[in-house]
């Protein structure tokens, strides 16, 4: 008897299918939920959306967890501790909002979710909006463009302030400015800040700045924080525009430091505060005293260091001039000189012709003979002659040479000049001619002084 053929048990038909497609066509769960959830972050990188917060939970991490949903569906949403910080309202159940943040799915458990980055009232939905539009708008059109934005003057001498009157904004611009650079001229504007008057207010203190006579050199826009909606005037087209056009620079210190305006944008600067403004529009007062005490030891330095190179040029320029006056003296001097040798000179040669007539005449009285007494005589007579020739013609020489030696001392004395009408003013020191005043500077008032002239001196006290 032959054996039967065993036949295998049918399998169920997805098995069969299971079985029967490739390994690598197969995904696990976690591959699938990445690929999801990349596809999801691709299609929707920023999204805005708005609906009802419920079951919100804040955790000790600082990180929020709740869901958005409306009448049909609800989503799960996180918004991490880093950027709630910056919401300025607290959220709560059953409040209507509008959230900006970009899609996702959580992989550990499947859950489709928004990661959220901004959160605000749902009134303020229509604002934001418009904000956007109007900022692409102007953006398109160059207004927000770098290139046209103009640089602060470094010493403005006046600014004007455009503010509500007694904000805190508008105290601490003054402070600072105050304390920065008192002697800046400021000139304040009482604008509405908010609400239904703000944008003609704001557009008419521009007009108004721009059409002084003694127009600012800096205009400052400045207003506290505040939500999208009472930021509103800043983020008219007719304000922005009046600002891109001033002829003035602007400096805008709208809202706090995460708050971005319209204004913000077309102005020359953007402040974060309105003291930053302050510090922005005026130098450090205390900064440009010290960098000027720097200067004016510098320049005190040079100056004293090239007064002492001068004072010892001259010093030795002095050391080198002789004073006229002690020319004269020492020409005094040798001309007395000579005159005294001349004089030592003439006594001797008449000495020594004494002398030698002494011996004519004692040989004369020794030779004794009558007859030749008359021929001796008139040798004598002769003698006599020849030696007083001898003496004139010495004489008219020496008085020559002294004449030529006069006119040479007379050719550089200042009697010559003295002469002419011009006097030597000295001070009395027990000299001759005194100590010679070369200066107005050096004599003083009620001081006595000496005036010499061709034919005699006159004393004098100094007035003034």
């Amino acid at each position: 008897m032959r054996p039967s053929a065993v036949r295998p048990r049918p399998q169920p038909t997805a098995q069969r299918q299971l079985g029967a497609l490739p390994a690598e066509r197969v995904r696990s769960v976690s591959q699938v939920a990445a690929a999801a959830r990349l596809l999801v972050e691709e299609r929707f990188r920023l999204v805005w959306i708005g609906g009802e917060v419920s079951n919100l939970r804040r955790y000790a991490s600082g990180h929020w967890y709740f869901s958005l949903k409306d009448d049909r569906a609800q989503l799960r949403c996180v918004m991490f501790a880093n950027r709630n910080r910056f919401v300025r309202f607290a959220p709560a159940d059953g409040m209507s909002v509008v959230l900006r943040g970009r899609l996702s799915i959580f992989e550990a458990r499947g859950d489709f979710q928004a990661i959220v980055d901004h959160v605000e009232p749902a009134g303020e939905g229509a604002l934001r909006a418009a904000f956007e539009q109007l900022k692409n708008r102007l953006a398109a059109e160059g207004l927000f463009a770098p290139q046209r934005k103009r640089p602060l003057p470094a010493f403005p001498r006046h600014v004007a302030v455009i503010s509500s009157r007694d904000s805190a904004a508008l105290r601490d611009v003054l402070a600072v400015m105050q304390r920065r650079f008192p002697c800046v001229r400021v000139t304040c504007f009482y604008v509405a800040v908010q609400g239904f008057e703000a944008e003609g207010q704001l557009i008419g203190a521009l007009n108004r700045a721009e059409r002084m006579r003694h127009r600012p050199e800096v205009v400052i826009v400045a207003r506290g924080g505040g939500s999208l909606e009472d930021l509103a005037a800043f983020n008219l087209e007719s304000v922005a525009r009046r600002i891109a056009a001033m002829s003035i620079p602007v400096v805008s210190a709208v809202g706090h430091e995460t708050d971005v305006t319209i204004a913000d944008l077309v102005a020359d600067q953007r402040a974060a505060t309105p003291s930053a403004a302050a510090e922005l529009a005026t130098p450090d007062g205390m900064e440009l005293l010290a960098r000027l005490r720097r200067v004016q030891a510098s320049m005190t330095s040079h100056a004293l260091a090239h007064l002492r190179v001068q004072e010892r040029l001259l010093g030795a320029a002095r050391a080198r001039l002789v004073h006229p006056g002690r020319t004269l003296e020492q020409r005094l001097l040798r001309t007395d000189e000579l005159a005294q040798r001349l004089r030592a000179a003439m006594r001797t040669a008449v000495g020594s012709a004494r002398t030698a007539l002494g011996q004519q005449g004692r040989l004369l009285a020794r030779a004794g003979p009558a007859q030749r007494l008359e021929p001796a005589r008139h040798r004598l007579a002769a003698a006599h002659a020849r030696l007083g020739q001898a003496v004139l013609a010495n004489a008219e020489r020496a008085k020559a040479k002294l004449s030529e030696s006069a006119r040479a001392l007379h050719a550089v004395s200042p009697l010559e000049t003295l002469q002419r009408g011009y006097a030597i003013v000295a001070k009395p020191d027990g000299s001759r001619w005194g100590r010679p005043v070369v200066s107005a500077t050096d004599a003083t008032a009620g001081e006595t002084i000496v005036a010499h002239f061709s034919d005699g001196s006159l004393q004098a006290t100094v007035d003034s």
